[in-house]
This record gives C-alpha cells, structure tokens and sequence, in this order.
C-alpha cells in the first residue's frame, strides 16, 4: 500500500467539470512543495462537457499564475486519463442536480426527509453512485494498479465502504469537509486556535461525534457545548444545514459534540418543517439553491482574468472538500503522518462495529495509508443509532450492486428519516421510476412499476423528467 514515489506526480480527478475543481486547484498549487504535480486530468461525461471546457480553462490560468509547470488536460475518456495515474480522485454526481432534486422533492411531497445524503434522497444518491464507482475501480485495477483512490463523491461513506467491500480495492480513503469545518470554527469559541486542540471523530460519513482536548490534556468537549449555548449557534456550521440547537441534556448526557447532520436525526421534526418551508418557498429545496449558485459560479469562471478560487465558492455548501482532498494526498505522497479524517476500514477504532467495516474516525496519514486512532466504545444511545444506521448502510449497497428490492426495502425500514410502511413504499417506487436512466440494475423492477402505472406526483419532477433530465 505504500505510494509509489515519481519524478512527477499524475492526479486525475472524475468529475473534472465540478464547481469544486478550482478549490482542488488551488490546494495542489499550495502543496506543490509536497506533491510535486506533472500533469492534472480532468474527466467528465458528454452532458457536462460545457463545465469541464469552462473549468478546465480556469485550472490552466490558475496553474500558470502559480509559475509551475504543470499540463491540465480535459477528456471525456476515463481509460485515456487513468492510465498510469498515481492518485484519482472521484467528485462526480450521477445524474446532475437534476437527480438532487428529484431526491429531495420525491420524499417532501409525501411529508418525508428530502436531503441529499440522508433518508430517502441519500439512499437513492447511493443507488446511482455505487455501480458508477465500481466500474471506475475495475479500469484502475487494469490502468493504474499502484494509484490511491480518494473518494468525496457522496454519500461518500457507502460508495467508500462499496469500494472495499465489493470493488475489492484497500487504497481508497473517503473523504468529508464536514470534520475539517468543525476543527477549524470551533476553537475560538473557548479563545484558542485550531493548533492548541487535539480533535478525536469517530462514527459513520455524516454520522459521527468528536470530542476535544486542548494543549495540557484536558479534556474541553464540554466547555464547547457550553460554549455554542452562550453563542445560540455552533461555529462553522456547513451552509446547508439549518441551524436549530441540539438539546443541552441530550449533549450532557452523551459528552460528546454531533456532527451538524445529527440534526436530522435529533431535531427531526424542526428539520422537517424547515426543508418543507425552503421547497415551498420562492427559493425552491436545497438542490435549487445549489443550482443558482453553481450558474453564478460557472460565470465567474468564464472570466478569462479570473486566476484565483472566487470568494463565492464557499456558499456551495461543499468548502474544504477539495482542500482536505488535497492534504490526503500530500500526506500519502510525503509521508507526512498527518491527522486527518477519514472514512477507512473501522480496524478496531469503534469496538461497537465490526472491524472490516467503513467507518469516519480520526487517522494518521502516512505513505502506507491511513492508520486509525482508537475512539472507544460510544454511549448506549449513540451506539445503538450508529449499529441502526450501518445496517441500513449495507442493505443499500447491497441493493446498489445486486438490484434486489428486498434489500431496499429493508433499508427504507431501517432508516430512521423515514417512516416504514405504505407511503414509504410509495416514496421508494417513485424514485424508482423518476431515476429510470441511471438504475440499470433495477431495470425489471422499473418495468414492472411504469405497468402497473407508477408515475411521479410531484409537479416540478414530472418536468424535469418531461425535459429528458
């Protein structure tokens, strides 16, 4: 598993034509000393081949204003870029955001979470996602065999645990902005800096709890949550989670700090209400929101004086993604044994999972990988939440490799976003027959439901799908 070392590192990211890509840009120039870069490529499909010439037209001017000699090429081949590359990264959406939106309108019109990594919605992201990364994997195998994959395609905690489980593939870190927001906004909240606190994660891809210590030893996870209770809010909170606090005794009783995702599960009814409020207002679901803010950005980046990330790009919702993407591979490449978050094999961290398990916990990052740092064994409520939520985890790969609606109606039961029975069969039909185009492996199921005259309610879907999208 050690990194082979070259006169010139190849990096090829899938996705290349994301909103995200000048954050990656950016980081790599700022490691350069690092991860001596030779050549970038950056891949995408035909429908996003307008944002790839765009972006990749950035990420040239970016690459020249930083004096280094670096070739970026565009391609719409995956095997033409793979081919001996030394780290791949993986930043694609399934279906666009067109598919986000059905995700998160499907559920709401039937009074259920519409989100695009949680309930229903995440577990359909994960449907189109899993046999998309495995077909990746099997080009690897045979074109880069020595490369790291680093993953941040969400939900980047199934597709990691995909990889390693059914793409028989070790090399594969999963990555999340949502650990690196926390270390950076949360200490000064008790008036210290990132470097005086010590941070420990443990849990699932957006699904996980830390605790803090700072420079002596102490432990100040409680003296945060005091904290964010005199500020009414919690420092660094990610720009598409709405803000309602979680209960002070809940808190007390677990020790330990929720990741903002937790709201979902915590605070369900005010998270509810809230995305129900957002998609019937003006400003339309999370998803449409997203979609405003990438036009703007993709017009910012037409700007052919535009040399540097835009300021703008923070509002995506997906900051430091790329960033700690980046620092993944600088610590890999130079053996920098750096604390990093990290969905990877549980290998004992969370004594509650099994050991060949994914799970999100703190790791050092060195040349063979990242090794993980002990967490413990978590609270009784918490631990029962995390084993509910793994199990729902494998019966959704499982129904993403194998098509068997068995397993997903298992995971529909099992997910605690969404209540079982009838209507959550509805919901789950739906979806099936809205993300036709990118299910193959339920293509039977689909067949057999357009038959018996399923069709979409919700009347801004319908369009999208009248629309060939």
């Amino acid at each position: 598993m050690t990194v082979k070392q070259t006169d010139g590192v190849k990096i090829v990211t899938i996705g290349g034509g994301s909103s995200y890509t000048p954050e990656l840009m950016e980081g790599l120039i700022n490691r350069y000393d690092q991860v001596p870069v030779r050549e970038i490529w950056l891949v995408d499909i035909e429908e996003g081949k307008e944002k790839l010439e765009i972006v990749g037209e950035m990420a040239r001017r970016m690459w020249n204003a930083s004096g280094h000699d670096v070739q970026v090429h565009l391609t719409l081949d995956r095997r033409e870029a793979l081919k001996d590359a030394d780290f791949v990264t993986t930043q694609f959406r399934v279906g666009l955001l067109a598919a986000r939106i059905k995700d998160e309108r499907i559920p709401l019109s039937y009074g259920m979470a519409g989100q695009e990594t949680n309930g229903a919605g995440g577990i359909f992201k994960a449907l189109r996602t899993i046999p998309v990364i495995l077909d990746i994997v099997e080009d690897m195998k045979e074109l880069c065999p020595d490369a790291w994959l680093v993953n941040f395609t969400n939900p980047s905690g199934m597709v990691t645990e995909a990889v390693m489980k059914y793409g028989h593939w070790d090399k594969v870190a999963g990555l999340c902005n949502v650990p690196v927001i926390a270390m950076m906004s949360e200490p000064e909240a008790i008036g210290k800096t990132p470097e005086d606190l010590t941070y420990r994660f443990a849990g699932l891809n957006h699904f996980h709890w830390h605790r803090v210590w700072d420079e002596t030893g102490r432990e100040v996870t409680r003296d945060l949550i005091e904290a964010f209770e005199r500020l009414g809010r919690t420092p660094g909170m990610p720009a598409n989670i709405f803000d309602v606090p979680f209960y002070r005794e809940q808190l007390d009783l677990m020790g330990m700090i929720p990741c903002g995702y937790h709201r979902y599960y915590y605070r369900q009814q005010e998270m509810l209400e809230h995305m129900l409020e957002e998609a019937q207002s003006q400003a339309g679901t999370r998803a449409e929101q997203v979609k405003q803010t990438e036009d703007e950005l993709f017009e910012l980046y037409k700007d052919p004086n535009l040399d540097h990330k835009p300021e703008q790009l923070a509002r995506r919702g997906g900051a430091h993604y790329s960033d700690a993407a980046c620092e993944t591979i600088a610590s890999l490449y130079a053996d920098k044994n750096t604390h990093i978050v990290l969905t990877t094999r549980n290998n004992g961290a969370i004594p509650d999972l099994p050991e060949d398990v994914a799970v999100e916990v703190s790791t050092l990052v060195g040349k063979d990988g990242p090794k993980v740092i002990p967490f413990g064994a978590l609270p009784a409520g918490e631990r029962g939440l995390l084993q509910v939520m793994k199990a729902m985890e494998q019966c959704v790969e499982e129904a993403a490799v194998t098509g068997n609606v068995g397993a997903l109606l298992e995971a529909f039961t099992l997910n605690p976003l969404i209540t079982a029975g009838e209507t959550a069969r509805q919901v789950m039909n739906e979806l099936l027959v809205a993300h036709e185009r990118y299910l193959p492996q339920f293509a039977s199921t689909i067949a057999e439901l357009k038959r018996q005259g399923v069709t979409v309610k919700d009347e801004r879907v319908r369009r999208l799908m009248e629309e060939g999208q």
